[in-house]
């Protein structure tokens, strides 16, 4: 499918492939470097994903941090921060939450057609509520985003988006920054689920690049011919740039 955004996947995750514990408060995993590394991503993204959970638990602003980025954004006639998107099967969002009331950006609430009305009420003008069939595919979802402009896709978790959008085959680059220590608490959740994913023992995912962040390791790897063609068509090493359409 090429008719969809460039898909960026980013997460943090501990050296044993956690994104948290599994009791409050929430683990930080990246560390400052880190930090300015993904706001870089967010600034030159079009809309930021995660999921309904991570609405919930984490209430993240999913803005860009950094004044000079949000002014670099202005400048293009763009909004400090790109478009919020999520998806919810239950509509369980809590209109108060910092996805919603923080930013002056667009937000976008996915849901299956039979949900919209009702979570529409729920929300009121805080975001736009979007009914796709019976179930949202990420299909559907990435074909929605693409007809309302949407060229880049950074999606940040959780665990359960992470893991739909890399068995679907529709990511082009993954990004991974791995902090220096370990959760060991089989409850706490993990950066992917059970799936049938496309790179197997016979078919690897290509490395692309790792980095020192700080004290942490990024590790890209490139996922689609798409993200290998962007290099390529500069002439580049693929392991020693970032991939991501847009020089980050």
């Amino acid at each position: 499918m090429t008719d969809r955004p460039y898909v960026i996947l980013n997460a943090a995750v501990s050296i044993d492939g956690y994104l948290d514990t599994s009791a409050p408060p929430r683990l930080a995993l990246s560390n400052a470097a880190d930090f300015d590394r993904v706001d870089e991503i967010r600034a030159h993204s079009d809309a930021i994903m995660v999921g309904a959970r991570t609405v919930r638990f984490d209430n993240p602003r999913l803005l860009v941090r950094s004044e000079e980025r949000r002014g670099r954004r202005r400048a293009d006639g763009l909004t400090s921060s790109p478009w919020k998107v999520t998806v919810t099967a239950s509509g369980d969002l809590d209109p108060s939450s910092a996805f919603f009331t923080a930013g002056d950006t667009k937000k976008l609430v996915y849901c299956p057609q039979s949900e919209v009305r009702r979570i529409r009420n729920r929300l009121g003008d805080l975001a736009s509520v979007v009914g796709l069939g019976s179930e949202v595919t990420v299909t559907d979802l990435l074909s929605d985003l693409n007809d309302r402009g949407v060229r880049t896709l950074l999606v940040e978790g959780g665990g359960t988006v992470l893991t739909q959008f890399l068995a679907s085959d529709s990511v082009d680059e993954l990004q991974l920054a791995i902090a220096p220590f370990f959760v060991g608490d089989r409850k706490a959740p993990r950066l992917i689920g059970d799936g049938d994913f496309p790179w197997t023992p016979e078919r690897h995912a290509r490395l692309a690049e790792t980095r020192h962040v700080g004290d942490m390791v990024l590790v890209r790897y490139a996922l689609s011919e798409r993200c290998v063609a962007a290099t390529a068509a500069e002439g580049e090493d693929l392991t020693i740039r970032s991939l991501s359409v847009r020089a980050f």
